[in-house]
């Protein structure tokens, strides 16, 4: 059994495009059901949009939405950036430099406020965020546990079963992985089967499966079904470590 973990979680995923943020935001959700205070942030957003001078993450408001926080933006969200790329790139086209005190401080300010925390990384483990950090080294630096979030899509069983030993030969304790179907798609033969091999295959739990629901969309900023997230993790949430209240 994992020890107990009772500030929060680290979010992270098998690739990009995995549905990290609206996993995130179902075990936000989840969470809050429990009846526990729950903080989010995503300390990285690139892609971001501009309406009437402001910097708009939507993955944050998504997630602040989903937890039914009011916090500070500039503490969820510390850097959004614009480019679509990495954020090594896309913080170099504006003439920015990501500086992990700051995402820090965000956090520890956020974690005072809150019972437990959910911190959505970007990219995959190895997603450079600055010259010399990848979203491991934040992870890290944080001192939070490891969920990640893996597509159901065939390649799956490559991406996250390596996920899982790099985060385990740097030190990071893997909590569990959670499979998200992010399209509607003919479910194939992996698909199908992808979650059932993977727990055969590695000894990290998964958490559970969750389907495509089309009343979801992070772009849209549509989080009908998000609480439905939660009944596909209800058996899997105890791996968390998070002392749920009774």
């Amino acid at each position: 059994m994992p020890r107990k973990i009772p500030r929060g979680i680290f979010i992270t995923g098998s690739d990009t495009g995995v549905g990290k943020t609206v996993v995130a935001a179902g075990l936000a959700s989840l969470l809050r059901k429990n009846g526990l205070d729950v903080g989010v942030m995503k300390p990285i957003s690139t892609g971001c949009i501009s309406h009437r001078g402001e910097r708009i993450a939507l993955d944050a408001r998504f997630l602040m939405r989903a937890a039914g926080v009011e916090d500070p933006i500039d503490q969820v969200c510390p850097y959004r950036l614009k480019a679509a790329a990495a954020p090594l790139v896309a913080a170099e086209q504006e003439g920015i430099t990501i500086e992990m005190d700051r995402i820090e401080k965000s956090y520890r300010q956020l974690s005072s406020r809150h019972r437990v925390m959910v911190v959505e990384g970007i990219g995959g483990l190895l997603t450079p965020m600055t010259p010399t950090a990848t979203v491991i080294d934040l992870a890290h630096r944080l001192q939070l546990p490891l969920v990640i979030v893996s597509s159901t899509r065939l390649g799956t069983l490559n991406h996250t079963l390596l996920t899982v030993r790099w985060a385990q030969q740097t030190g990071a304790i893997v909590l569990g992985v959670i499979f998200n179907r992010p399209a509607r798609t003919s479910r194939s033969l992996a698909e199908k089967t992808n979650p059932g091999i993977f727990s055969r295959l590695c000894s990290v739990p998964v958490l559970g499966t969750v389907p495509f629901m089309s009343g979801i969309s992070v772009e849209e900023e549509r989080l009908d079904g998000v609480r439905a997230i939660g009944h596909y993790l209800e058996e899997g949430i105890h791996h968390l470590g998070i002392e749920l209240k009774p």
